[in-house]
């Protein structure tokens, strides 16, 4: 528009039209058709001066388009929404719908025009909105799609380690920690560990719609899983969900994780990692350095907005961090004990609740056992695989005094040994150490004991001296010893056997 009133100021002064193209270095025919534009306006040099430049603008460049573009326009305009549409779907290409424009509108655009308008109309849907996130107000985290490699040191097998990307959209702040897998438990610790490092809680917490935390997506009412309820309860935060489908929903740890692949994964990209917490620390040393750098076209860093306006905002820590709880039913045996699947140990609950269905909470620490809302017992959880944990009180009463009669520990089978002779306590004493679980060898002392019921004591006591000379003792062995009467044999002539001399026996000489 420059242009344009220098030419109406040179010819309100007089200038021809080739003084006009020489003093403004224009062409003379260029200047010949703004003239005659000017003049079919049918207005003076001095009004249209007087005009701003939107109005000269459409005076001077407005030409009515012709009637053929006019309704071609209007009718492609009509079908465009419904052809975006259609670009959607699978395989559909904008070839197939201009064919198939043209054949329904044979005097429609050419493919060129037609892609040109298309492309327009797209790019009005890719408008984004800015939001102005306010501090403490929110912590957005997701996993970053490239894994990195972790590496054994002796078999040189690789795993590929997921890594958690959390970020306060307000300042920028950042965390970022290396998981083997990305199941429930493992990602409510690393959260946890994002809460500690930032040193507070924020009001909310939100995720795309990942199993580990969203039960059932919804756009309006998601469902959450019950850990992950659990979680944001234990730190007083509130869990929310991105829309499906809708990465903009959360696009502030979005664009940051593709800055964690351009400062932190890049500088690491020939390092070599053979354990987590190595890969971990390296991470971390690099996530310091990309929170103190400063924003670009700022004077300040993530770490600097983040304690002079957010950490102050965050709600205080809880006194400890969130151990995750699970929820399991089942049906007490009828040796009056439920399974705990998880570890396959069993408990003991009192067996008047035989046949019924109870609820097991559990953490890594405890074993909670409720029925109807009401907690039974409590245990101190067992990992021993098959094993049985069982209080005495949970008995019926003929097992609880069978039990109370019986009363096999190692202090029992000693003493009643000891009652016999110094060599059957021996005996017992060498049993009861040779299998790693103690309970494994109370039956062969029972059987020890219980020979001398059958071939009385003192012959038992002689029996396990004569058994002690060799060099394994056994239930069996002592019960051969009894059987065959060697127990009243002279140890002196009967256990020492010379071999006899014979002719396929070789000497010493033999092998000089």
């Amino acid at each position: 528009m420059l242009q344009v009133r220098r030419i109406l100021q040179l010819k309100s002064q007089g200038k021809s039209n080739r003084d006009i193209a020489e003093e403004l270095h224009m062409s003379r025919n260029t200047v010949n058709e703004y003239v005659k534009q000017i003049f079919l306006l049918n207005k003076s040099l001095e009004d249209l001066l007087k005009l701003n430049d939107e109005e000269l603008s459409s005076l001077v460049y407005n030409e009515p388009p012709s009637a053929e573009l006019d309704w071609k326009f209007a009718d492609l305009q009509q079908r465009i929404p419904g052809l975006c549409d259609e670009l959607k779907k699978p395989h559909a290409t904008r070839m197939i719908l201009w064919e198939e424009y043209r054949q329904m509108v044979p005097d429609g655009y050419g493919y060129t025009q037609f892609c040109e308008h298309l492309s327009r109309f797209l790019e009005t849907r890719k408008a984004v909105m800015l939001f102005d996130h306010e501090p403490a107000a929110s912590m957005m985290f997701d996993f970053a799609g490239d894994k990195i490699a972790l590496t054994d040191y002796q078999t040189g097998e690789i795993t590929w380690c997921q890594v958690l990307v959390c970020v306060l959209p307000f300042s920028g702040f950042t965390y970022i920690e290396a998981m083997l897998s990305a199941n429930r438990n493992r990602l409510l610790k690393a959260l946890n560990n994002a809460i500690s490092f930032i040193g507070g809680v924020p009001r909310s917490a939100k995720t795309d719609n990942m199993k580990q935390v969203v039960k059932k997506s919804n756009r309006y009412e998601p469902a959450f899983e019950e850990l992950a309820q659990q979680w944001s309860l234990h730190y007083g935060t509130t869990i929310m969900a991105a829309r499906v489908r809708k990465p903009r929903d959360k696009a502030s740890v979005e664009s940051h994780v593709n800055a964690v692949y351009n400062r932190i994964y890049a500088p690491l990209r020939n390092r070599i990692f053979h354990s987590l917490d190595q890969m971990n620390e390296a991470l971390w040393e690099a996530l310091d350095k990309f929170n103190h750098r400063n924003l670009q076209r700022c004077d300040y860093s993530r770490r600097d907005r983040f304690m002079l306006h957010e950490k102050a905002l965050l709600l205080p820590l809880p006194a400890g961090d969130f151990v995750p709880k699970n929820k399991v039913e089942a049906k007490v045996q009828r040796n009056y004990h439920i399974t705990l699947g998880e570890d396959w140990h069993h408990y003991s609950v009192p067996y008047k609740y035989i046949g019924k269905t109870i609820q097991i909470i559990y953490d890594t620490d405890h074993v909670e056992i409720y029925l109807d809302a009401v907690r039974i017992v409590c245990y101190r959880r067992n990992y021993n695989r098959n094993g049985h944990t069982t209080l005495p009180e949970h008995m019926p009463p003929d097992q609880r005094h069978y039990a109370q009669i019986k009363g096999y520990n190692r202090e029992y089978f000693v003493e009643k040994a000891t009652q016999i002779g110094d060599n059957t306590e021996r005996v017992i004493s060498k049993i009861l150490e040779q299998k790693i679980y103690i309970e494994q060898t109370y039956n062969s002392c029972l059987g020890v004991l219980r020979l001398g019921e059958k071939y009385g004591t003192d012959r038992l006591e002689a029996a396990c001296g004569r058994a002690l000379m060799g060099y394994k003792v056994t239930y069996m062995g002592i019960k051969n010893i009894l059987e065959r009467n060697l127990d009243k044999a002279h140890p002196q002539t009967d256990l020492l056997v010379s071999i006899p001399d014979h002719d396929n026996i070789r000497g010493a000489e033999s092998y000089q």
